[in-house]
């Protein structure tokens, strides 16, 4: 499943649309949310493809200040932090073996290939990267969509 996010600026080809899969888009939205909350707070449904968006200002307000922490190293800095919070998440009991290493289902005899025979996996908020150029790509949509919606 992917967010589309569509420009209200159709003539303008770096604002037409914006797309991440649910992985990233989540930490991206998040991002926004935390460090620019107005004004990305007035996006009640950020985290679905229900249409919501911002107006013309609102975007172009939200993507100048991404491309000013850009430039400030903000969005590097909040990358390593955020790299070094889910590397220093705990393991997980494997779901599919219930943490022997061993599966014996319908899908799988043997070594359990979800956790290669560990018994543990990292933690599922691994799966959501933050990237600071996924936000670069997010500020250039922003600042030329003329308003956005996700869907």
């Amino acid at each position: 499943m992917g967010m589309d996010v569509y420009g209200d600026e159709p003539s303008n080809p770096k604002g037409q649309y914006f797309r991440n899969n649910v992985w990233s888009w989540h930490p991206l939205w998040n991002y926004c949310l935390e460090c620019h909350p107005d004004p990305a707070a007035k996006v009640e449904e950020g985290h679905s493809n229900s249409g919501d968006g911002l107006n013309s200002e609102d975007s172009l307000k939200l993507g100048n200040l991404l491309k000013k922490d850009l430039l400030l190293g903000k969005v590097k800095s909040y990358e390593d932090k955020y790299k070094k919070r889910i590397e220093s998440l705990p393991l997980q009991e494997c779901s599919h073996c219930q943490g022997t290493g061993i599966r014996n289902d319908a899908y799988v005899q043997g070594t359990c290939n979800a956790c290669d025979g560990k018994g543990q996996v990292k933690s599922f908020e691994s799966n959501y990267p933050f990237i600071e150029s996924n936000v670069e790509e997010f500020a250039e949509f922003l600042v030329n969509c003329g308003g956005f919606k996700i869907c």
